[in-house]
Order: C-alpha cells, then structure tokens, then sequence
C-alpha cells in the first residue's frame, strides 16, 4: 500500500515543478512586456512623483516654433533640496568641506537650446563671475542672484513672523530660482523654457548611477583644493572624481574659463554613457538614474520628463556644440574679481546662434551663415585653445 501511495505521490510533484517553471516563464515574460509597454509611464510617473518641482517659471514667456531653451543650475551648495546639511561621510567623499560653506552660488549656468526641428542642439556656458545686472540687487556677479534673492525672501518672511525652517528654505529657495531664471534671461535676450537645477552631490550621484563618466584630458594634473588628480588621456571618473573634474579652477590656466570647459566636458561624457551604456532600455540603469535625480534635481512644474528623457537619448548621439560666452577682459568690484561683459555683443551672438530666423522672399540670397560663438573677438580675453578628439569621440580638455 505504501509503495502504492508513494507512486502516484512521486507522479504528482513531477508536473507541479513543471507547473511552476511554465508559470515563472508567464510571470517573466508579463513583466518584461510590462517594461516594454506601460513601464515607462510607470517609470515616469515615478520620476515626476519624486523629484522636486518649481513654480519659479509660471507665467514666463516661451520659444516659438517648438525650440526649447533649458537652463542648467549646478548650487555650490553642501545641502540637499530641503536644506539639510548633506552626511559627513558624502562630504568627505565630495572633498567638498563643511556644509556651512558654498552658500547658494549658481556656479554652473549652462543654456541648453534644443531645435524643434532636430538639428543640432547648443550649450552655452555663461561664466560664473559675470558681471551683470541683476534685477532688484545691481550689478554684480550673475552666480550671486540665486543666493541675494534666497537671503532677501528668507529675511522678509522672518520679519513677517515665519519661523518654520522648512518653509522659509522652501519659499526662499523659489525666491532664488526665479531670480537666477529672470538674471540669465535679461542677460541672453532669450526665453527659457524650462530649469533643472542640480546641488553638489549631484554630479556625484549622476556619475555614480551611470557607472562613470568618460572624460578626456589633454595632459595630466592634481589639485589639492578640489581633490582632482588625474592622468592624462582618456579615463572614465566615479562619482567623487567626477565632482573633483568640474570644480577644479586652481592650476588652470585660465581658472574659471577652464572650468566651464570642464563642466561641458562632464555634460558631454554624461550624455555619451547615456546612449551608449543602454540606460534608456535597461530597467535596472534607469531606476537608479531617477533615484539619482528625485535625490538631487528640481525642475520647473509641468515639464514633460518623459519627452525630454526620447529626446535627451537623441541629444546623447554628439548632437550638441558646446560654446563658452565670451568676455571683454577682468576687473574688481568691492574686492571681488568678475568677468567684464559686453552686454548687448552677448545678445546679438545669442540671437545670431539661436534666435528666430526670418524666411527670405523669393529670389533673396541666402543669408551667410552665422559665425562661431566659440571664439569670438575679445580684446582682453584669450581665445579657448581648440579641444583634440583623442578621446574616443569624447573632446580632450586641459
């Protein structure tokens, strides 16, 4: 009887693995078809819950004929997006010093103009010490109108009563975006579309959730104030190097200029990895580069991220010129050295690159082609050395 019982019992768990094999395979493939259709909303609606959203651009002016212009804000800030002070273990990881220092300086200022018609996209790096106008302040370095306005909102609601931390960082920190936004705008001449503004740990974090970042230099250096020690060539930086690239000044000949050059040197990588590390089409690489971003980004509310995300994996394909504005020479104003600027010559290179095109009429000639912005005259000001392309494809800087 037992030998009887056992039998049909043995016969039994034989099409219960089989069973559960088939039904893994269901469960499988349900997923993956999952991710192949609906998971991208899923993914973005994710993203869009997430990461931190703005009102500084309500009601702004926009591009015509489907352009968009975006502008970059990378913080010098030790802080997260709710201002707290980031953990000591991420700061010493950054080389970045103590969380009491940076303040809120818009160090990073790129505008990105994307075509509606696919061309070619442009960067343009406006240099951090620009002397500029900013409204309700003055002249005075264009990275400062972030922090002035924070500080000025902060101080207006304390007068008012507010004592809540959360809402005097948030509603002075809205303060600051619209007024970096509106700073960059006057000094262009151009809308802007949408922001995305990005803190310190950020280009840390990115790095880090794309697996690296592949950079190319044209010889090698080491700089003990921003921890950048690298050799010369191509090389893919982790995420505390990556930080180490974009900040290092000191031992550049051209100090700040150099650095925007770095900082388009990092976008340019960045954007390369995107495409060719697959991130788009794996699951995997893409949560972690939306848990990068809902930890470090803030973005104008109402943007459309999923679209920009198909259109940033065409930008990926080297499709963007990357261009430093230019400066007249240097001064001093109260102490601090800034970039003189020729207001109006920014504008019409701006317009000339950017700008609206008028159609011309029948039988008109064409009209020449606009000239390079990336190293226009300057009597004060050397021109940017020309980037080698020993990099695989990746610009080789200094």
């Amino acid at each position: 009887m037992s030998a009887h019982r056992r039998k049909p019992t043995t016969r039994s768990r034989r099409p219960s693995r089989r069973r559960r094999a088939v039904r893994t395979l269901l469960v499988t493939g349900c997923a993956l078809g999952a991710l192949a259709g609906g998971g991208a909303w899923y993914l973005y609606r994710d993203l869009a819950a997430g990461i931190g959203s703005s009102k500084a651009l309500e009601g702004a002016e926009k591009s015509k004929s489907g352009d968009s212009n975006i502008l970059l804000v990378g913080l010098d800030s030790r802080r997260d997006r709710n201002g707290e002070k980031l953990p000591e273990e991420v700061l010493d990881k950054l080389h970045a010093g103590s969380s009491d220092i940076g303040g809120y300086n818009a160090n990073t200022l790129i505008l990105l103009h994307v075509p509606g018609d696919g061309s070619r996209a442009k960067a343009f790096s406006v240099p951090r010490d620009d002397f500029v106008d900013i409204p309700g302040h003055g002249k005075d370095k264009i990275k400062k109108a972030y922090g002035l306005a924070k500080e000025k909102k902060q101080e207006q609601l304390a007068a008012q009563g507010v004592t809540d931390v959360r809402q005097l960082e948030r509603d002075g920190r809205e303060a600051g975006r619209a007024a970096q936004i509106e700073t960059v705008r006057n000094f262009l001449g151009v809308p802007i579309d949408h922001f995305a503004e990005l803190n310190l740990a950020g280009f840390y974090h990115l790095a880090d959730a794309l697996g690296g970042v592949p950079v190319c230099l044209n010889r090698a250096v080491k700089d003990s104030y921003s921890g950048a020690d690298f050799p010369a060539g191509p090389q893919t930086l982790d995420g505390r190097q990556s930080l180490a690239f974009v900040r290092q000044r000191h031992g550049l000949e051209r100090g700040d200029l150099d650095r925007t050059k770095r900082q388009q040197a990092f976008l340019a990588g960045a954007t390369k990895k995107l495409n060719s590390a697959g991130t788009f089409t794996d699951p995997a690489k893409l949560i972690k580069l939306i848990d990068a971003a809902k930890q470090d980004v803030v973005t104008d509310e109402g943007w459309d991220l999923l679209a920009f995300v198909k259109q940033a994996k065409n930008l990926s394909g080297g499709k963007v010129q990357f261009t430093t504005l230019p400066i007249e020479g240097f001064g001093r104003n109260h102490g601090e050295d800034i970039n003189v600027v020729d207001d109006m010559k920014i504008k019409r290179l701006i317009t000339e690159q950017i700008g609206p095109k008028a159609s011309p009429g029948p039988g008109a000639p064409s009209s020449p082609a606009a000239p390079s912005p990336s190293s226009p005259p300057s009597p004060s000001s050397p021109p940017s050395p020309p980037a080698s392309r020993d990099g695989g494809g990746i610009p080789c800087v200094d």
